[in-house]
């Protein structure tokens, strides 16, 4: 699933049958057919090829969003972890008060206040996703900083900076790693929603989440608008969730001993 979705982001260019793009009023709301597997929206676009390059949105906004938001939550679970006191405490109530918000709802605020497009998206789910990545690493952080390796690199008078680059930050990326790969799929159904909303990607440009809400009002006459969409999105998640669990059970040492 994950290399079906990765195929279709990077090759969408060359695989797809028709433009993405360009419309033709006489195939408007064809069934799905030979000329159109998947069929045409209102406007007669195909609606595979859409399909296709709205992948590769949705892996463009997974992907960057959780590497974002994992460089900076990661900054400060190391900061919180590592020094403690008034940093702990300050980054500590920040986090508390992002959490505090529902997740979907924090986003649409974040990019009601930006503006809707896609980069603001982007923006709004890296700064939803940022408290999930700085609790992980505060918590690693806090066992490993009293581990004997970094007492010893402490005796030896390593700085602080290579303590933290060089023995902590690598004893923690196992499970950062799970954690960007489970939430790649969490970004991608929080960019259907925005998009679905209105407060995502912009026409023309083709997104999965806005392509359900065009095609709701066609629910009746016209179901493979929504129906076709939905599925990648189902597809997509089941898929990085079920690599994010197989790589946390393949990175987990206390599986190998089974």
């Amino acid at each position: 699933m994950v290399a079906g979705l990765t195929f279709a982001a990077v090759c969408a260019p060359w695989v797809t049958p028709y433009s993405p793009y360009a419309p033709d009023s006489a195939a408007g709301l064809q069934p799905p057919s030979r000329a159109h597997p998947f069929g045409t929206d209102t406007i007669g676009r195909d609606y595979l090829s859409r399909l296709l390059f709205g992948a590769r949105v949705s892996l463009l906004v997974g992907v960057t969003t959780m590497a974002a938001a994992g460089a900076v939550g990661t900054t400060l679970g190391l900061v919180a972890g590592y020094y403690g006191g008034i940093a702990d405490t300050l980054i500590g109530r920040f986090l508390d008060a992002l959490l505090a918000f529902p997740v979907v709802l924090l986003a649409i605020f974040v990019v009601a206040v930006l503006g809707a497009s896609m980069l603001n998206a982007m923006v709004a789910i890296t700064i939803v996703y940022t408290p999930a990545f700085a609790r992980l690493t505060r918590a690693s952080v806090l066992s490993l900083r009293a581990q004997d390796f970094s007492e010893a690199a402490r005796a030896m008078g390593a700085s602080d900076a290579r303590i933290i680059g060089r023995h902590i930050l690598p004893n923690t990326l196992s499970p950062l790693l799970v954690q960007a790969f489970l939430g790649v799929g969490s970004a991608i159904l929080i960019e259907a929603s925005l998009s679905f909303l209105g407060l995502g990607v912009q026409p023309p440009t083709p997104s999965w989440g806005s392509m359900i809400g065009a095609g709701r009002t066609f629910l009746t006459v016209a179901p493979w608008l929504t129906l076709f969409p939905g599925l990648a999105i189902v597809v997509a998640i089941i898929g990085v969730n079920v690599f994010g669990d197989g790589l946390r059970e393949m990175l987990d040492p206390r599986t190998w001993r089974r």
